[in-house]
C-alpha cells in the first residue's frame, strides 16, 4: 500500500487508467542496469529515477566534457573532468532519496557483465 508521500509524488502516473498502486509498487520492487550515462542514458536515468524504479545500476567509465553538455542533461559546467557515473548518482539521489543506487566506473565488458547483469531485472545499452 502507498503511503500518502508517495500517492502525491506518484499522481500523475496513478491517474493513468489501468495504472494501479499495484503497479507502481512493481516499479518500487524493480531493478535497471543502465550501461551508459551519454546523451541517451542521461535521459533515461533521470526517467527511471523520477518514476519510481526501485534499483538503478549505471556503468560508464567516461569523464564529463565540454561538449557532452548540449545533450547529457544530467551534468553542468561545473562537472567537467568528472566521473558521470559519480555526477549522475549524486542527480539521481537528489530527484529521489528512496531510490537505490549503484554506480560501476567501469567500461562494460564479459567480466562486468557476468558478476552483475543478474542483479537486474532489465539491462538498457
Amino acid at each position: 500500500m502507498l503511503t500518502k508521500e508517495q500517492k502525491l509524488r506518484y499522481n500523475r502516473q496513478l491517474i493513468i487508467p489501468g495504472f494501479t498502486e499495484q503497479d507502481q509498487e512493481k516499479l518500487f520492487q524493480a531493478s535497471v542496469l543502465v550501461i551508459g550515462a551519454g546523451g541517451l542514458g542521461s535521459p533515461v536515468l533521470s526517467y527511471l529515477s523520477s518514476a519510481g524504479i526501485g534499483s538503478i545500476g549505471i556503468v560508464d567509465a567516461d569523464r564529463v566534457e565540454l561538449s557532452n553538455l548540449h545533450r547529457q542533461i544530467l551534468y553542468s559546467e561545473k562537472d567537467i573532468g568528472k566521473q558521470k557515473v559519480d555526477i549522475a548518482a549524486e542527480r539521481l539521489r537528489a530527484m529521489n532519496s528512496s531510490l537505490h543506487l549503484k554506480a560501476y566506473s567501469s567500461r562494460w565488458d564479459r567480466n562486468l557483465a557476468s558478476s552483475i547483469a543478474s542483479n537486474y531485472h532489465v539491462l538498457i545499452d
